[in-house]
C-alpha cells in the first residue's frame, strides 16, 4: 500500500470536510501577528509557550506537516520567512488562499515530512511540526531530516501522540464509552486492526495512522542529535481517555551543534 498517496487523498478529504486542522486563520490573527501578538498551537488546545520561539523577525522557519493555513500566515505576518511543506495540496491550498488574502508571502511544497531532501543542510532557524508524523509509518528519519536541515543553535518544536491513546478500542470508546485496552504499542491501522476493522477504515477514506512508542518519539530526537529542553503535556476534551491521562505531548528540540 502507497501510505503517502492514501494520506494525501484522505487528508484533501479532510478539508472538504472541515476538520478543524484544516480551517484556516481570520484576517483578525494575521492583523494581531503584525503587530507582534500572536499564539500557535502544537497539540489541540495549549497556545506554545512565547519563550520557546527565537526572534521571528526575518527568521528562516520551515512548517514541516504544517499545512491548513493556521500557523505558517502567523509566523509570516510576524516577519518570518517560511516554508511549508505538507503531503496534502488542499492543506497547502488552505495555507496560500491565506498568503493571498493578507498579502503574505508563503513558500508552498508538497512532499513527504520524513524526505525533505529539496533542503539544504543547516537551511532553517525553526521547525514547526505540529501533531501530524501520526500519519508515517517510521518516526525516526523525520527526526534525522529535520536536524539535518536545522541550522546549528536552530530550534525543533514538535507536537505528538501520546501512543498510550492507542491502547483503547475506538469503537468502544465513541459508542459505549468504554475504555478497553485492545491494541499493543507500537500500532498501526493496518497491522493492528483485525481484517474487517482495517477494511471498514480503508473504505471509509479517513487518514491510516501510526501509535509510535516514546523511545522512538523522544529517544528517536536525542538520537538525532538534538537537546531536549522543552516539554508539556495537552488533552483533546473530546477524548474519553484525557480525563485520566493526557494524550499530547509537545518538545523544544535544539540543535546543538
Amino acid at each position: 500500500m502507497d501510505i503517502r498517496a492514501y494520506n494525501r487523498k484522505a487528508w484533501n478529504r479532510e478539508v472538504a470536510e472541515g476538520n478543524i486542522w484544516t480551517i484556516p486563520v481570520d484576517p483578525q490573527a494575521i492583523a494581531l501577528a503584525r503587530q507582534g501578538v500572536w499564539s500557535v498551537l502544537l497539540t489541540p488546545t495549549r497556545p506554545v509557550p512565547a519563550s520557546w520561539f527565537p526572534r521571528m523577525e526575518q527568521a528562516k522557519v520551515l512548517c514541516l506537516a504544517s499545512g491548513g493555513g493556521q500557523q505558517a500566515p502567523v509566523f509570516a505576518a510576524a516577519g518570518a520567512v517560511v516554508t511549508v511543506l505538507d503531503n496534502s495540496p488542499k492543506q497547502l491550498q488552505q495555507d496560500r488562499m491565506v498568503a493571498e488574502r493578507e498579502g503574505l508571502e508563503l513558500t508552498l511544497i508538497e512532499g513527504d515530512m520524513a524526505d525533505p531532501s529539496m533542503f539544504e543542510d543547516h537551511q532553517f532557524d525553526l521547525i514547526f511540526h505540529p501533531v501530524s508524523n501520526v500519519f508515517v509509518p517510521d518516526v525516526k528519519p523525520v527526526w534525522r531530516e529535520a536536524y539535518r536541515v536545522l541550522r546549528p543553535g536552530g530550534t525543533m518544536l514538535a507536537g505528538f501522540i501520546n501512543p498510550v491513546l492507542y491502547l483503547f478500542d475506538f469503537n468502544l470508546m465513541e459508542e459505549k464509552g468504554e475504555l478497553a485496552v485492545t491494541y499493543a504499542i507500537p500500532y498501526s491501522d493496518l497491522t493492528s486492526l483485525p481484517p474487517e476493522k482495517r477494511a471498514r477504515h480503508l473504505e471509509s477514506g479517513e487518514p491510516v495512522e501510526f501509535g509510535h512508542t516514546l523511545e522512538d518519539q523522544i529517544g528517536g530526537q536525542i538520537e538525532a542529535g538534538f537537546l531536549i529542553n522543552g516539554f508539556y503535556e495537552d488533552v483533546d476534551p473530546e477524548n474519553l481517555i484525557d480525563q485520566y491521562i493526557s494524550t499530547f505531548i509537545a518538545t523544544k528540540a535544539v540543535k546543538t551543534s
